[in-house]
């Protein structure tokens, strides 16, 4: 077969209008924001590929910044809503990229503050907007979970980190009719959630997209719950601590059976369909969890990326680009579980991301209180720092 064209931006551009993502006004703010300034050591071909580009690790290898994934970077701003004129905060700079889009579309008459931890990420971020005319935009070194105080109260708020939770301090510093866009994690998956403060102080989602970022830094920090699998390149990030000798002792003991779930879904059908309604539908026992695998050390037979429900004795693993083929370990109970669970969601009528919603309430309780709607369905509580995170999907 030939080999594929070298990206470019037309062919990036023309890739995310395909898919529904760009609008006129975004459109023209990646036409007019060239992402190779942000990536100079990079090849345009390289750059403009729909892809996350790591650019600073830790000493074993962890990433710590990155440029995102054009076309997540799409459907945040859109999930955003800018308008000119706004006033917006963002929390993680990495290259400058995210800011200098966010800075095209609120014009001359916004105003664009991002924060950022680490301090060599933020002075190469002040060089790339500088080198696009973009150095208005003011890049504050520290804690982004402090926000900033000074330029507040802001029209937008987004995070390109993932978040355990939302800071109170977020919440203070946003305008009542404010939009804080934010990947919130639950059940070791992170959605996109386009949260707006309630008159009852609650924060409220029903615009929600799965999503994958580095998780914030800082005083806000996300609990380590990631654990690599040892000698092998097989990463598990969860909700909770799991047992990662029993894990390794099962797929290491185990030979994976391999069985096809009877159902031929694409990737993107996974991540935005049944993957939000697993993470609310899990089984009693089991736990669920994301994983990936090093491209250069496939494990136990495990490649790409996908999920595994585990309990005790059983694991099942599913990729989500192998068209509904699964590895089991152990015992019949975890792809028993898998089947059911995807049985279940083909009645419910497949629900898309669309139909996950999200509250957070300040505060601690498992009970989902009266908050001027109705009780929903099925939820799930997850208490976290400053409040209780309740998801549900809103099937009928």
């Amino acid at each position: 077969m030939p080999d594929s064209p070298p990206a470019t931006l037309n062919s990036l551009i023309a890739e995310m209008k395909a898919a529904g993502l760009l609008d006129s006004t975004l459109e023209a703010a990646f036409r007019a924001i060239p992402r190779t300034a942000f990536l100079p050591h990079l090849p345009p071909e390289e750059v403009y590929k729909d892809d996350a580009i790591a650019f600073k690790f830790d000493e074993d290898g962890t990433v710590l910044s990155s440029s995102s994934q054009p076309s997540m970077m799409a459907i945040m701003l859109r999930q955003l809503d800018l308008k000119p004129g706004h006033n917006v905060l963002e929390i993680g700079t990495g290259t400058g990229y995210n800011a200098a889009l966010i800075q095209y579309i609120v014009g001359d008459e916004g105003r664009v503050t991002t924060v950022e931890l680490d301090a060599q990420v933020a002075e190469t971020a002040r060089a790339n907007l500088q080198r696009v005319a973009k150095s208005e935009v003011l890049v504050v070194t520290g804690d982004g979970a402090q926000g900033y105080a000074p330029r507040a109260s802001y029209d937008r708020i987004m995070a390109t980190a993932g978040v355990w939770d939302v800071p109170e301090t977020w919440v203070r510093q946003m305008k009542s009719n404010g939009i804080l866009v934010t990947p919130l994690l639950v059940e070791g998956f992170e959605i996109s959630a386009a949260l707006k403060l309630q008159p009852d102080g609650t924060l409220y989602s029903n615009n929600n997209r799965l999503c994958g970022f580095i998780p914030l830094r800082g005083q806000a920090a996300v609990p380590d719950f990631a654990v690599r699998i040892a000698t092998s390149g097989l990463y598990l990030y969860a909700n909770t601590h799991m047992d990662s000798a029993a894990l390794q002792t099962l797929i290491s003991d185990d030979a994976a059976s391999v069985s096809y779930l009877g159902v031929d879904l694409e990737a993107w059908e996974y991540w935005q369909g049944f993957l939000p309604y697993l993470v609310l539908h899990i089984p009693e026992n089991f736990m669920l969890a994301r994983y990936q695998v090093s491209k250069d050390a496939p494990a136990y037979g495990i490649t790409g990326q996908g999920f595994m429900l585990m309990e005790q004795g059983s694991a099942c693993f599913v990729s989500v680009t192998e068209r509904g083929m699964a590895r089991n370990f152990g015992s019949a109970d975890a792809i028993i579980a898998v089947e059911a669970a995807l049985a279940a969601w083909q009645r419910d009528g497949k629900p898309q991301a669309d139909k996950l919603r999200l509250r957070l309430i300040p505060g601690h309780t498992y009970t989902y209180p009266k908050t001027g709607a109705s009780t929903p369905p099925q939820w799930k509580a997850y208490p976290r720092r400053d409040h209780t995170v309740f998801a549900w999907m809103q099937v009928r």
